[in-house]
């Protein structure tokens, strides 16, 4: 059913989706942000489902985007562009507004959009060691889908000590900055996610939604407009000289003509 994710729910209703390209440390492409645009769907659908845990398969939790996918928006034309900026969009929204808990379990490392991806959680775990950055700025690109959601987690002042510099921070960092709750050793990650999830199990399915629901309409949410506004720029910086030299850089093994 799957080509770039695994779903699968135990007996109590807890559903685990594992981003699944460990090979490519879990880089979204096409078919990933397909993926979790449909399990998202689906997960909110199934009343069986009582808490939706996040991970990823192998040593990294999320890579970001795919530099090969990325490469590939920059060839296509204006309406492709814009259909595959749009996927991250509507993943992360779908994500973001699920109607169950949503706990991230952060096993390792996590760049870009990855980050984006630990924002729409209600709860991030992270293990000890981990590392983490908004790497876009060093191939000429700039954090703008998962913009929205990172800025209503952390908090502009926050945001604005590592959202334009790619510097890569770590795991106490990332708690202090809003993006985790909590940091474990690695192996105290699942014991620490279990404790996220059992208190749920004791609460009433519907109440959870709704006060889900309610914390993002008191919150202000992200609207539309921010939503339509990144993709926007998104696609700007794919169709610019910048991005372009930053990924031609990447796959030659060079420094990008801005590094000193």
């Amino acid at each position: 059913m799957y080509e770039a994710i695994a779903l699968e729910t135990d007996a109590r209703g807890v559903a685990r989706l594992t981003l699944d390209r460990a090979e490519k440390h879990n880089a979204m492409n096409s078919a990933m942000l397909d993926d979790l645009t449909r399990a998202a769907q689906v997960l909110a659908e199934d009343d069986a489902v009582r808490v939706v845990v996040l991970t990823g398969a192998g040593a990294s939790f999320c890579a970001g985007g795919d530099l090969g996918w990325m490469q590939q928006q920059m060839a296509a034309n204006a309406e492709g562009r814009r259909a595959e900026a749009g996927k991250l969009a509507r993943a992360l929204g779908l994500l973001n507004a699920l109607p169950k808990p949503l706990i991230g379990r952060v096993q390792g490392q996590a760049f870009g959009g990855g980050l984006g991806l630990m924002a729409v959680c209600d709860v991030a775990v992270g293990a000890r060691g981990a590392k983490f950055g908004f790497t876009e700025t060093r191939l000429g690109l700039i954090p703008a889908t998962i913009g929205p959601y990172v800025l209503a987690r952390m908090g502009e002042a926050m945001a604005r000590r590592v959202f334009m510099s790619a510097r890569l921070f770590d795991a106490e960092e990332a708690v202090r900055l809003g993006l985790l709750a909590r940091v474990t050793a690695p192996d105290d990650l699942d014991a620490a996610i279990e404790a996220e999830v059992k208190p749920y199990l004791a609460c009433a399915p519907g109440a959870v939604a709704a006060a889900k629901a309610l914390a993002l309409t008191l919150g202000g949410g992200v609207n539309d407009q921010a939503v339509t506004h990144s993709i926007d720029q998104l696609v700007a910086r794919w169709e610019g000289d910048e991005a372009a030299e930053g990924i031609e850089a990447f796959f030659a093994r060079r420094k990008a003509a801005w590094m000193r």
